[in-house]
């Protein structure tokens, strides 16, 4: 499996596996991942706006101002509402507990940043420029209040409440501070529909992102079902042979030792039976794990590319198999199994390819997906040194050691652009493997 090793190490050199880049850094997290560092980074982006919002009117010269102090506490609520967003997000993922200390901290801070700034359009110093950018620091600190807020709350009917919890307490504020009833009445409409408007995106945002989470565990669950349900396949087929043909042996077994007691000779002759029973048992077992061992590539190839189509990959199947060894069918077979397998549970998977083609006497399956993550890399690995379990277990390095047996070979690595590549050869003539039988 040298040549895993080369094709990872040749595809790093050309720029296309290297751990430190930025861009190798994204590739290797999950949708779901990247979906949370998306939407994490957007509640970050939104304390960043409500800054511009606010701050770019103070600009003509307020900055130097009697009133500087009004931008910078409003700094310190755009610093807060990241970290309740941040923290709020944690929490709908199951990560830490609800940070109610830290919401209502949130909300008490906000109280106060809109009573300092509605005070200071009102009664504050300054002119026209400094009510107008006040104005705007009351209004805009509300509006995002209440969309980091709902990211607290669970249910639609919780985040209205919010929205119009914010609503009212700027009405109450705009009355107790003496503004007008026109400017109360815009005040709260514009909390109410702004605030909304925010508080709408971040429990769109929140459902989308649990989801994908939700649909990503379901993949995975479809995996194990694909795996469970050929252990019990396996285990209905076993429990049809031998059921019968133990439930034989025990009743001759037993009639067989009345007989010995009583002295009759006819005890031989159904220990005889017994004995051939058991020896007809021992071939129909080995017939069942032979089969069940035995993977029909034709069929396999079929049933991959149902189910990664299946979980919204695109697959694309190339190649003939018909006439080819029953060996190499079955030993190619079980690759395409465990590829498929990889793809679905440690991928980042959106295309998958599968070729197959005769050439020089030997027959080449490749395998290509476009989801090479963190979890490829360990799997090509444990292939290339050899780990994994032994006599042809699961994993790259059980398939390498399937393939020897039949005079194969597999390498696999990452091959640039993202693209995780599994190759595997197997000569068309291949040598029967000894298989030591137990006779009874």
């Amino acid at each position: 499996m040298h040549g895993a090793e080369r094709g990872t190490a040749d595809s790093r050199g050309r720029g296309g596996g290297d751990s430190r880049g930025a861009g190798d850094w994204w590739r290797r997290k999950s949708s779901p991942a990247k979906v949370e560092t998306y939407t994490r980074w957007s509640f970050h982006f939104f304390g960043l706006a409500e800054f511009a919002a606010v701050g770019v009117p103070f600009g003509s010269g307020v900055w130097q101002g009697p009133v500087l102090w009004l931008p910078l506490i409003t700094a310190v609520h755009c610093t807060l509402s990241v970290v309740t967003a941040s923290r709020a997000l944690d929490w709908t993922r199951g990560r830490r507990p609800r940070p109610v200390r830290l919401m209502v901290a949130f909300a008490l801070v906000t109280a106060a940043v809109a009573a300092v700034a509605l005070w200071t359009a009102e009664h504050g110093p300054g002119g026209k420029e400094v009510d107008t950018a006040a104005g705007g620091v009351f209004g805009v600190v509300l509006i995002f209040a209440a969309c980091v807020t709902t990211l607290g709350v669970r249910g639609s009917r919780q985040a209205l409440a919010v929205v119009a919890g914010y609503a009212a307490a700027s009405g109450a504020l705009a009355l107790s501070l003496g503004a007008p009833g026109p400017a109360v009445l815009v005040s709260v409409a514009a909390v109410l529909l702004g605030g909304g408007f925010m508080a709408s995106s971040s429990v769109f945002s929140v459902w989308l992102l649990d989801t994908v989470y939700r649909l990503d565990e379901a993949r995975e669950t479809r995996a194990r079902l694909a795996v469970a349900e050929e252990r019990l396949r396996f285990g209905r087929d076993l429990h049809d042979v031998m059921g019968r043909n133990l439930a034989v042996i025990a009743l001759k077994s037993e009639l067989a030792v009345q007989l010995a007691r009583r002295g009759r000779p006819e005890a031989v002759e159904q220990m005889i039976e017994v004995q051939r029973i058991a020896r007809e048992s021992q071939r129909e077992v080995r017939d069942v794990v032979r089969g069940y061992r035995e993977a029909d590539l034709g069929v396999e190839l079929l049933g991959a590319q149902g189910v990664l189509t299946a979980a919204g990959i695109a697959c694309e199947v190339r190649g003939e198999v018909g006439g080819l060894p029953s060996e190499v069918q079955s030993a190619l077979g079980w690759v395409v199994r465990e590829t498929t397998t990889n793809v679905l549970r440690h991928g980042n998977a959106g295309r998958c390819a599968v070729r197959v083609r005769v050439t020089d006497g030997k027959v080449v399956l490749t395998v290509e997906n476009d989801g090479a993550e963190g979890a490829d890399r360990e799997g090509a690995k444990a292939g290339a040194d050899g780990a994994g379990s032994a006599g042809g277990g699961s994993g790259l390095a059980g398939l390498a050691e399937r393939l020897r047996k039949v005079g194969g070979t597999l390498e696999a690595g990452i091959a640039g652009d993202g693209l995780f590549r599994v190759v595997a050869e197997v000569p068309l003539v291949v040598k029967e493997p000894v298989v030591s039988e137990v006779h009874a």
